[in-house]
């Protein structure tokens, strides 16, 4: 029996703005029917991707399909195929949410008594409740994310892409639309491209995980899958000193799988930590210009598999971008 094809597709796919490559060479192919987290600091390209895909940014070069069909080619049949709330959501303020769906069911071809259908439908399903009686302009930022996610899934899209959509929440207001993705997903079988920089969401969240660094794909895989690539345990440790002194070290001691320096933090993977984090403390503690602040034992998390492959710890919200997403985001832009 043949497998079902990706519900979305690229192959060897470029964007470039300028001599800045923003996205480089991406092969991709998610599954129909999985929610796929899409991890990354600013600027590694996460945005690009997906401005890409929803048809808003033509790739350089390469191809990519989205519903079966090409972002290039068959442009306004991926955009009636998919559903997307981006980084910043288009609502106006001086109309209610009632109004504001009633309006996406109009450009969308649904008659009015199928858009009151669907309202009534993405009232229960996004719990927006009251709320839709009131101008968008009273909303908070919880309540305004999920009149977003409601716009996007009007006309049943086959595919819903969500961009960085719990960005500057707080966490009930995260942890509700958290609920909503896995309704979505597990409800409608709709399969979700979910683009983040919280870790903890696409551990929650994703069935596979894609992490991109500068612009390539660097590693991808179950969560749990990437965690175990990196050891069974993690032991931390804070130091004052020399960490390449310190790395020297513990390279000698034979339960090290691996080491990572960021700062003044060494990331030391292990197969047993229990036994293995003695045998560490030791050894730094016979480095003569090294003091060990902290040393700590925990499982791996999606942040070593991160440190591990791309050399440096996530980026949080809030930092500055460090490339092709901020010339994306760029109104002077075109594709």
């Amino acid at each position: 029996m043949e497998s079902a094809p990706p519900a979305i597709s690229a192959e060897r796919l470029v964007r470039r703005y300028g001599s800045l490559v923003a996205v480089d060479e991406v092969d991709l192919a998610v599954r129909t029917g999985e929610i796929y987290g899409f991890i990354g600091p600013n600027g590694a390209g996460k945005s690009t991707l997906t401005r890409v895909l929803c048809t808003l940014a033509a790739p350089s070069s390469g191809r990519a399909t989205v519903a079966g069909y090409d972002v290039v080619t068959q442009a306004d049949k991926v955009r009636l195929s998919i559903g997307a709330a981006l980084q910043e959501a288009a609502l106006d303020d001086r109309q209610t949410g009632a109004e504001m769906l009633a309006l996406q069911g109009r450009f969308y071809g649904l008659s009015r008594a199928a858009t009151r259908a669907r309202v009534a439908e993405l009232t229960d399903l996004i719990d927006i409740g009251e709320a839709l009686g009131r101008r968008v302009g009273t909303y908070s930022g919880g309540m305004k994310r999920r009149l977003d996610v409601a716009l996007a899934l009007v006309h049943r899209p086959v595919v819903l892409f969500l961009d960085e959509p719990t960005t500057g929440l707080d966490p009930v207001s995260r942890s509700r639309v958290w609920q909503e993705v896995r309704r979505l997903n597990t409800e409608l079988n709709m399969t979700v491209f979910l683009t983040t920089q919280y870790l903890e969401e696409a551990d929650a969240l994703a069935d596979r995980v894609g992490i991109i660094s500068h612009g390539k794909l660097v590693a991808e895989g179950t969560p749990e899958e990437l965690k175990r690539s990196i050891g069974d345990d993690v032991i931390t440790v804070q130091l004052t000193g020399s960490p390449e002194a310190a790395r020297r070290a513990l390279e000698s001691i034979g339960v090290v799988q691996r080491i990572e320096a960021a700062g003044t933090t060494l990331t030391v993977s292990v197969s047993d930590g229990p036994a293995a984090i003695t045998p560490v403390a030791v050894a730094l503690s016979e480095l003569p210009d090294l003091d060990v602040q902290e040393i700590s034992l925990r499982r791996p998390s999606l942040d070593d598999v991160f440190l591990s492959v791309t050399g440096e710890h996530l980026s949080r919200p809030g930092a500055a971008p460090l490339d092709g997403d901020a010339a994306a985001e760029s109104p002077r832009e075109t594709p």
